[in-house]
């Protein structure tokens, strides 16, 4: 713990002497984009505004699910100090914009016409009490798998695409003599994984425990299921899992130590800026028994207010940068997203891209979308971190069953609502 705060402190002190380098005409922008293929697509953004004259102050802080970023915001805006624009989650938008922080880009919106674009499930969180408060970026899905497909080529099985058909092609994985399941071991991680197999065990299961918060559903024998399987995952791990990045557990499925990975589609960024083709050096599936849903996220830009009129100028330069059709196909390309507006063309797209934007297409219309609890999509902070709790301690083997696990979070969950 104190490890982590002397690094949150020194990162606040690095921006609050990277803002004083800053112009009215520019954006100062906090955001989390700091592996290869996300530092890639932040250079997409950056090109994009900086042909339209606005400059970019760079505000890293490194950590794959932005509490460490949202720790050096709430310092920043604390010392009256708020940069201009801050990459967000779900529910962080909300909480802000109901302190009243965030400027309203409700006269952008409405001038290009963002309601038509922008999927319902995402505007609910780029908007509060009427006004638009955020500018969606991309959509993220998180119940995907990668898969390294030298190594499941020499398992003679197919890709999976139900429980049974993953043990299987893991157990083969395992006897090969590679790690079947690259993972990093942090509770965002934990929780992405888990994600997955919730949804997988029905899209109205998923909805009655991560977004209406059903004690029932919380604490009932299908979630008992649910973490006696993620048990089982674990036994896939290797040794040296603990605090490991997301992007590290990427590399060893892209170089062939481990099989699979259970991970959000920014991995697919890492597969492409290390000269990987879908297809060809790896396979993108769905969590097995999710097809035709989909669990999302989307990074999203706030505005935070500023009373100097050129940096509300730049503010809007760069949500109008954001929400340009052009861009959105540019970044997402690269970053290994979908783009957040649903009239952008996929022709630009890989293979996995295009299965994204239609699978997302297809949840969006069939009412199968659902916001991610692992990215902060499904409930408040306070109840996600509660879940992160009990899966961390779940897949470290804290309990003795999964009904247990279970018993577990509907209590965590009821407590911190």
């Amino acid at each position: 713990m104190r490890a982590m705060m002397k690094t949150t402190l020194k990162a606040v002190a690095v921006l609050a002497m990277t803002t004083s380098l800053a112009k009215a005409s520019d954006v100062e922008v906090l955001h989390w984009w700091t592996s290869g293929g996300e530092a890639a697509a932040v250079g997409v953004l950056k090109d994009n505004l900086a042909a339209g004259g606005t400059g970019w102050v760079d505000m890293p802080v490194a950590g794959g699910g932005g509490e460490a970023a949202m720790t050096a915001l709430r310092a920043r805006v604390t010392a009256g100090d708020a940069p201009t624009a801050v990459q967000m989650l779900g529910f962080d938008i909300l909480d802000w914009a109901g302190e009243g922080a965030l400027a309203d880009l409700t006269a952008t919106a409405t001038a290009e016409g963002w309601d038509k674009v922008v999927p319902a499930a995402l505007q609910q969180f780029s908007t509060s009490d009427g006004k638009w408060v955020a500018a969606p970026v991309n959509v993220h899905s998180t119940n995907w798998v990668w898969i390294n497909k030298a190594a499941l080529d020499a398992t003679g099985l197919a890709a999976p695409t139900t429980w049974e058909e993953l043990v299987a092609v893991l157990d083969k994985l395992k006897e090969n003599g590679i790690t079947p399941l690259g993972h990093g071991g942090q509770p965002w991680q934990e929780a992405t994984v888990f994600d997955g197999i919730v949804l997988s065990l029905g899209g109205d299961f998923y909805k009655s425990a991560f977004v209406d918060l059903d004690p029932a559903a919380l604490g009932g024998e299908q979630m008992a299921e649910a973490f006696n399987r993620l048990i089982t995952l674990r036994s896939y791990v290797d040794d040296n899992f603990s605090g490991r990045d997301w992007n590290l557990a990427s590399a060893m499925v892209i170089n062939g130590e481990a099989g699979m990975q259970m991970m959000g589609d920014w991995a697919k960024g890492e597969f492409l800026k290390a000269g990987k083709v879908p297809g060809t050096d790896f396979v993108c599936i769905r969590f097995p028994g999710t097809q035709g849903a989909v669990t999302f996220n989307s990074d999203q830009f706030a505005m935070f207010n500023q009373t100097d009129a050129g940096a509300q100028e730049a503010q809007v330069n760069m949500a109008k940068a954001i929400m340009d059709p052009a861009f959105q196909s540019a970044f997402n390309v690269v970053k290994g997203s979908v783009p957040a507006r649903t009239d952008v063309s996929n022709d630009a797209f890989d293979d996995c891209g295009k299965k994204g934007m239609a699978d997302l297409a297809e949840a969006n219309t069939n009412g199968s979308l659902y916001g991610s609890m692992a990215h902060g999509h499904a409930a408040p902070a306070s109840v996600k971190n509660a879940t992160y709790d009990v899966i961390t301690a779940a897949f470290n083997g804290e309990y003795t069953d999964g009904a247990a696990a279970a018993a577990a979070l509907a209590e965590a969950v009821a407590a911190a609502q």
